[in-house]
């Protein structure tokens, strides 16, 4: 089953799965390998890019919440060019679509960037980020500087004034919204200081289900679900209110098996606990494969039949 994520059209983006990671978490590309099998995702979203090298936010970066974590990262990065110097040859090695998740401080930028892109056959798609304080006409502003882009453009908004931002988007020519980036809040570091960055948690997930739904009656265009999704059962969620695909984020950091096991489920790979069923029986993630393997072997396996007796020997 192919899962449409972005407008029709030839250039239309289909995915196996429509679990995929959100920007940020899974890095570039080979960051988790071992931990997760990635071909079992949708698609592969990067790390935030920009056109210029980037250098870390200087002091606390990670601040550790009651229900979740608060990360001030500043999106470091070494710049386009590098990045697909980088990575480029590893993405084509992918057995999934790569999205590249580009982050534009003005239009030039991201005209220019795109042009970049749009020469590199690794990357199946681009992921715009537009920031926290980016007006509605301005947003739309930035999405129109990436007109010329041939591959499928994904616009991802932020949390504040996202459904005016995401319909100047779509107006404006995006394929597809993701709903949406991490909210903004602050929080005191183990030194006492206030420190501002994004909230990622469980208690996320009402918030930006509640968006997801808003915008799919609003717009006209394919809404990605974000925020908050820690079981496959909050993916559902964010499909039910009408989201083609989802993105997870922070459960990853906690489990990193966890986002294969999501995509797994809503591919239909997955078992559903069969009533009774002892430990060693089923375990979440499991799959028929795994399922028939611990099956019991059969009395006759266990038990030797008889052997005829064997005629003296004169």
């Amino acid at each position: 089953m192919a899962f449409q994520i972005t407008r029709a059209g030839k250039d239309s983006l289909l995915l196996d799965s429509p679990v995929m990671p959100a920007a940020g978490t899974l890095g570039f590309a080979d960051e988790y390998k071992g931990l997760i099998k990635l071909d079992k995702l949708g698609a592969l979203v990067t790390n935030p890019v920009t056109l210029y090298p980037r250098s870390p936010a200087s002091g606390t970066r990670v601040v550790e919440l009651e229900s979740g974590v608060l990360v001030h990262s500043g999106l470091p990065n070494p710049g386009l060019s590098k990045v697909l110097e980088t990575y480029a040859g590893k993405w084509r090695k992918l057995h999934l679509p790569v999205i590249l998740h580009l982050i534009g401080a003005s239009t030039d930028e991201i005209r220019r960037a795109c042009e970049r892109i749009d020469e590199e056959d690794s990357i199946a798609a681009v992921e715009l980020g537009i920031g926290d304080e980016t007006p509605p006409q301005d947003a739309a502003r930035l999405v129109k500087a990436a007109e010329a882009l041939e591959k499928p453009l994904i616009v991802r908004v932020p949390y504040q004034d996202a459904l005016p931002i995401g319909r100047a988007c779509a107006d404006a020519g995006a394929d597809a919204v993701v709903v949406c980036a991490a909210p903004r809040g602050t929080a005191r570091d183990a030194s006492g200081r206030l420190i501002s960055g994004r909230v990622y948690g469980p208690l996320v997930k009402p918030m930006t289900l509640r968006l997801v739904g808003q915008m799919v009656r609003a717009s006209s265009v394919p809404v990605i679900g974000a925020g908050g999704i820690h079981s496959a059962q909050d993916a559902r969620d964010y499909l039910d209110a009408g989201a083609v695909a989802v993105q997870v984020d922070s459960a990853t950091w906690i489990r990193p098996q966890v986002i294969e096991i999501i995509a797994r489920d809503l591919g239909g790979l997955v078992l559903t606990q069969p009533l009774g069923a002892f430990a060693d029986e089923w375990h979440e993630g499991i799959g028929q494969t795994e399922a028939n393997q611990r099956v019991e072997p059969s009395i006759s396996d266990v038990i030797p039949r008889p052997q005829k007796p064997k005629k003296d020997q004169k």
